[in-house]
């Protein structure tokens, strides 16, 4: 095996808080918002890099309109699909009323204010539909699940996080039948006829989890400008150095990295992604998944020591939740890393086990630093964007027959 280290884009935003205000001062909002409007702003439960500051620069520039604005947890059934649970997770971020100097007005209680012609009931969360304007804030970004024009952005905070629980649930069964893009393309329009939505503020982060891109969307751009955004955020997001791979080693999965515990962005374990990896082990759960192993079912090989961490309550909860019971399958289980390693080579066809072209990451969000099989090497070796730092060299496992950490 081979240590490289790729280099990602560092394309960044130098002054957030500077940008914010320049982005919504190039709308006009004046010209719609009158002084004493109230105005509901969104707050997910993602964690976007600097969303407190983000969202804190959104208020006050609302402020400065003479406008009476307000933050509303947009976030589906997330945080319990309580509204303690949901201010709680927003705290975490560093958003309380104190820091952003507004109210925060957190409920599960909907309105349905519309059915779209796909026949799909629109709910909103309840203040925000009683508030006179509405200002979309997200990133926008690859979805785990959906595949399309349009994914995870400022659409899916409308439909999705506004929606509160019976939005996220709707939505989550629809999308066994239409293509999340179509939904949204469907959707979109009769809502925005129905709420007076201000304004969308959009977030492109780069593969270190910076801001790189921020752009504010008058409510007719959404559908045009969010496509392109999707586009940006696929150019810039880290993956892995090849895409046909034998064999991709993750030595951790878990809720604090992705929300499917592994991200299908980057592994390929969604639709119509171009990446082909044939096996996938990996090594063990994160200790802030709290034995949630949702999506361990991507996975064809795993071990004794991350199934014994499993909570099948929590893992069937989220997985029957999502409309993903597939998820929580659980792959061949060995007791030690060697012993899986070595039986998922038997599995690769007609592919020699010694020629197999071979990845190991730590987990799919830490993508900079991995190893690579010699095999991988002439696709690797002329690429700019990739150091070797050191190998070839065997496999290092313990006494146990596990892996040493990557790092050492």
């Amino acid at each position: 095996m081979i240590k490289i280290r790729q280099r990602f884009s560092a394309t960044k935003v130098v002054d957030v808080a500077e940008t914010v205000t320049q982005e919504l001062q190039r709308l006009s909002l004046g010209d719609t918002l009158k002084p004493g409007h109230s105005v509901a702003v969104t707050a997910g439960s993602r964690g976007i890099s600097n969303i407190g500051l983000i969202l804190r620069k959104v208020v006050d520039h609302l402020k400065t309109l003479g406008a009476q604005p307000f933050i509303v947890p947009a976030m589906g059934s997330h945080g319990g699909a309580t509204a303690q649970g949901q201010l709680k997770l927003l705290a975490h971020y560093g958003i309380t009323e104190a820091s952003m100097g507004v109210p925060i007005k957190s409920s599960m209680d909907v309105v349905k204010i519309a059915t779209s012609p796909l026949g799909l009931h629109i709910y909103i969360d309840k203040y925000a539909s009683e508030a006179n304007h509405i200002v979309l804030v997200n990133r926008v970004k690859p979805h785990t699940r959906f595949s399309g024009k349009i994914e995870s952005g400022i659409a899916k905070m409308l439909l999705v996080g506004l929606g509160k629980h019976q939005g996220a649930s709707l939505y989550h069964k629809a999308v066994l039948e239409y293509p999340f893009d179509e939904i949204a393309f469907n959707v979109v329009p009769t809502a925005l006829k129905k709420l007076s939505v201000l304004c969308g503020l959009a977030i492109v982060e780069n593969a270190h989890g910076e801001i790189a891109w921020l752009k504010a969307l008058c409510p007719e751009e959404f559908l045009e400008e969010e496509p392109k955004l999707l586009r940006r955020a696929y150019e810039l997001m880290a993956k892995l150095p090849l895409e046909t791979i034998d064999l991709l080693v993750i030595d951790e999965m878990g809720k604090d990295i992705s929300g499917t515990g592994m991200d299908t962005t980057v592994i390929g374990r969604k639709d119509s992604s171009p990446i082909k990896i044939k096996r996938i082990f990996v090594g063990d759960l994160t200790e802030a998944s709290n034995g949630n192993a949702c999506a361990i079912g991507l996975a064809d090989f795993t071990t004794r020591r991350l199934v014994d961490k499993i909570n099948l309550k929590d893992t069937y909860i989220n997985c029957i939740t999502g409309l993903r019971p597939e998820g929580a399958k659980i792959p061949i289980a060995y007791d030690t890393d060697r012993e899986a390693i070595e039986q998922a080579l038997n599995t690769l066809g007609l592919v020699d086990p010694q020629e197999a072209k071979i990845v190991r990451i730590k987990n799919t969000n830490e993508l900079e630093t991995l190893q690579v099989s010699e095999s991988c090497m002439p696709q690797l070796e002329d690429r700019k964007d990739i150091d070797i730092i050191s190998g070839p060299e065997d496999w290092a496992f313990d006494k146990m027959g596990n892996f040493l950490p990557l790092d050492t």
